[in-house]
């Protein structure tokens, strides 16, 4: 086997063998953590109805991420080396996408609040669908257009799910343990990750079968018609409500002058933190999509090789990497209750910080591709952290729109860096640095206001 061939196979093992152990030590975690308080038991029926839940959701959530992780080994490859297209055009393209999420954000949420968060699960399968389409033609408006409803999609999917699926939550168990929904976050990262390993696999075969990077985005399209069918079929509609029930969040109206949500985030500054994480962790995430194969690229070059880089397979070990992350997170938050949430996420984002410099102090192309691991195993401690953080600080009434407003100043943070792109190690190497730098901004914010 060749390196990236032996790594997908030992972090495959290693996930195996750290789930297993999950599994014997802790029954139904991270489903359903046990607590010895008998006034927090979930009783049996609560259990059985828990079940049909996740059974309810977590199809769906997959399957719509497995139409987004389908695309995410071919997009920038589909753009420079298919079609042709000059770094500074895919820049261009990519950064469309993220304007058209960040003007989005803004009021995507508060339609989906207001008419329904299963009908805008229901748009976004429609959008995301017509995006895949666009990459049939070579028509640049077109591309450009393909990459706005991406843009307008990625807004929906990281907002209205986990805000069905939240404020569902809450109307069906409304008094269980706050560990029986951070084990629900935990498990949809756990099987995201797994849906994201066979969603690299796949995106390669149908690649290599077709003879075409354009393969994986029409699988994508079926995924989103089998979800899109079984939201129609099986969920409920539920939407804001005026009274709050749940959440620390007290909004009068959200829905007014946008002094109203200015003084929303100034009023909590634990929203304030979250909201500064999310910019800079995920802002890095998305920055580091975008140059993490040219990155690697250039490391395999200057080891003296004329191969073409496995994309897809690195994909698979990059989400092998996340999902080892999810484990972790769930090991601790289930094994060491003495350490806090605050505790976790400054950690994550501080070792996230190293994973982003060091690649530009050595030029190695196994250095830099275990850095990228390594900042993937954070990317799996981060989302069901910064899901159950969310959840339990923001209201159900305004939860769809607080959560697109907080991928507001993330979505403008990445255009604003993609605008600068050019071609070349130096300014990768200033991005790269400059992602480190700010997440230990987010680590100073946290240490403050967590």
């Amino acid at each position: 086997m060749n390196f990236y061939q032996s790594n997908f196979a030992a972090f495959v093992l290693l996930n195996a063998v750290l789930a297993y152990r999950e599994y014997r030590q802790g029954g139904e975690v991270p489903l359903l953590e046990k607590e010895n308080n008998p006034r927090k038991q979930v009783e049996s029926n609560d259990k059985e109805a828990l079940k049909r839940f996740k059974w309810r959701f977590l199809p769906i959530y997959l399957l719509v991420n497995g139409a987004d992780w389908l695309q995410g080994p071919y997009i920038y490859p589909l753009y420079k080396d298919e079609k042709g297209l000059a770094e500074e055009v895919v820049a261009a393209l990519f950064m469309t996408g993220f304007l058209a999420a960040a003007i989005s954000a803004s009021f995507t949420g508060k339609l989906a609040d207001k008419y329904g968060r299963r009908l805008a699960c229901l748009c976004f399968c429609l959008t995301y669908s017509l995006s895949c389409l666009t990459l049939q033609s070579n028509d640049i408006i077109i591309l450009f257009a393909g990459r706005a409803l991406g843009g307008i999609s990625t807004t929906l999917m990281y907002s209205v799910f986990e805000s069905w699926m939240v404020t569902e939550y809450n109307v069906m168990f409304p008094d269980a343990p706050d560990s029986t929904l951070s084990g629900i976050f935990s498990t949809m990262t756990t099987l995201n990750s797994v849906v994201a390993i066979l969603a690299g696999v796949i995106a390669e075969w149908v690649t290599d079968l077709t003879g075409t990077e354009k393969a994986p985005f029409m699988t994508a399209i079926i995924c989103l018609f089998v979800a899109a069918a079984a939201i129609w079929k099986n969920w409920g509609e539920n939407y804001g409500e005026v009274s709050s029930n749940h959440g620390a969040l007290d909004v009068e109206n959200l829905a007014t002058p946008k002094k109203s949500t200015l003084r929303l985030f100034l009023d909590d500054k634990r929203l304030l933190a979250l909201g500064v994480t999310s910019c800079f962790f995920e802002g890095s995430m998305y920055i580091f999509i975008f140059f993490k194969f040219p990155a690697l690229k250039l490391s395999h070059k200057l080891a003296g090789l004329e191969s073409d880089l496995p994309f897809g397979l690195i994909f698979a070990i990059l989400m092998c990497s996340m999902m080892l992350g999810s484990l972790l997170y769930n090991y601790v938050v289930t094994r060491h209750s003495h350490i806090t949430p605050s505790q976790i996420l400054i950690t994550m984002l501080s070792v996230a910080s190293a994973s982003f410099v060091v690649p530009v102090l050595v030029r190695d192309e196994h250095i830099t591709f275990w850095c990228f691991c390594l900042f993937e195993v954070c990317c799996g401690v981060y989302f069901p952290l910064m899901a159950y953080q969310k959840g339990k600080v923001i209201d159900d009434s305004v939860r769809a729109n607080v959560y697109g407003l907080i991928r507001v100043p993330l979505n403008v943070f990445v255009v604003l860096v993609l605008s600068t792109t050019r071609e070349g190690t130096q300014h990768r190497d200033m991005v790269f640095t400059s992602c480190s730098a700010l997440l230990l901004t987010a680590v100073a914010v946290c240490n403050a206001y967590l």
